[in-house]
């Protein structure tokens, strides 16, 4: 597995946050995260008062990523003596609806993505002056501050892009497909973006309709038919990686098939080789975070990474690390 060298401090960061959030509450005979597995609860929660945390995402329906981070929430949730409470829609307007419930529900801590930042920003500003604690997660991170957020945890999306454009080149490819498979996602623009800049060959964005996984793999299999140069499929979500894998058997493309995020099925493809390589933004990481940092700040006064953005990512996983991924993937937290 590797890791941008543009991440890796504050990737050390963030396992520090962890280490703290474990310290504080081992004091109260609770077994720490990395004492038991992931998702148990057992054991007693922190001796601190009760937590209300809200979690608002853009995750669309089947999004196996927001799975993850889910687990993640809850395993820190559960450790932090918080209650947990999840909602999300793709779409901006009813998202920054999500939010101002949390607000009318006057939780403790909010946990929120700006993939569509002009939408939500203005109510999660209505919600830092309300004095609720904010966090933004995975998308977003250049409005955090703006908006008067703790911090923001995530990967840096551009980065994340560079670093498949430098992967793509190094594996000798020409010409790759961008598939973004939810139109004004500012994050799945910018790892495009990014892919385009540091890639030597040409690159050409697809997008397709993310919710409807037989008319997105029936999109990219057209295009692969016109496009017989297209060597590279970059899709921009695990699901996608497999309907994309579909798409090239359909159309007999020989075009190498890698992805953004981790769940078992790409682990499972990148062991078949069917997938080249993936990118793992550890998103089990952002939800643990998210929530120990606003458990952290209202208990001691902490904020992680001192305000800056907490980078979880990008690291490029191929066929050789399935061995050590595999146990994590089947139980959801990678």
């Amino acid at each position: 597995m590797r890791t941008s060298r543009k991440a890796a401090t504050l990737i050390t960061v963030a396992a520090l946050g962890i280490g703290l959030a474990a310290t504080g509450c081992s004091g109260s005979g609770g077994r720490s995260a990395e004492e038991k597995p992931a998702g148990d609860s057992a054991g007693a929660a922190a001796g601190t008062p009760r937590m209300k945390i809200a979690m608002v995402t853009h995750s669309g329906e089947g999004d196996t990523f927001w799975d993850i981070v889910q687990s993640g929430a809850k395993q820190a949730a559960a450790k932090d003596n918080a209650e947990f409470l999840y909602s999300a829609n793709k779409e901006g307007k009813e998202q920054a609806q999500l939010v101002q419930a949390a607000i009318d529900q006057k939780v403790d801590g909010l946990i929120v993505t700006l993939a569509k930042p002009e939408a939500v920003k203005d109510v999660v500003a209505k919600a830092v002056k309300a004095g609720i604690p904010v966090v933004t997660i995975n998308s977003g991170a250049q409005f955090s501050k703006e908006i008067g957020a703790l911090g923001h945890i995530g990967q840096d999306e551009r980065v994340a892009g560079e670093a498949v454009g430098e992967e793509l080149g190094a594996r000798g490819r020409r010409k790759a497909l961008c598939v973004i498979h939810e139109q004004g996602n500012v994050s799945l623009e910018e790892r495009c973006a990014g892919v385009r800049k540091t890639f030597g060959g040409e690159v050409e964005n697809l997008n397709v309709e993310g919710t409807n996984m037989p008319a997105a793999t029936s999109s990219i299999e057209a295009k692969l038919q016109a496009g017989k140069d297209i060597d590279a499929v970059v899709t921009l979500g695990a699901p996608f990686a497999a309907a994309s894998v579909k798409a090239k058997e359909g159309s007999g493309s020989t075009a190498e098939v890698d992805t953004f995020d981790l769940n078992a099925e790409v682990v499972k493809r990148l062991k078949a080789r069917e997938v080249g390589f993936a990118v793992d933004q550890q998103p089990y990481l952002q939800g643990y975070l998210a929530v120990d940092e606003l458990w952290l700040n209202r208990t001691n006064g902490n904020v992680v990474g001192g305000g800056e953005p907490v980078l979880t990512g990008p690291a490029i996983v191929t066929a050789k690390d399935v061995p050590q991924l595999e146990k994590y993937t089947a139980r959801g937290t990678r």
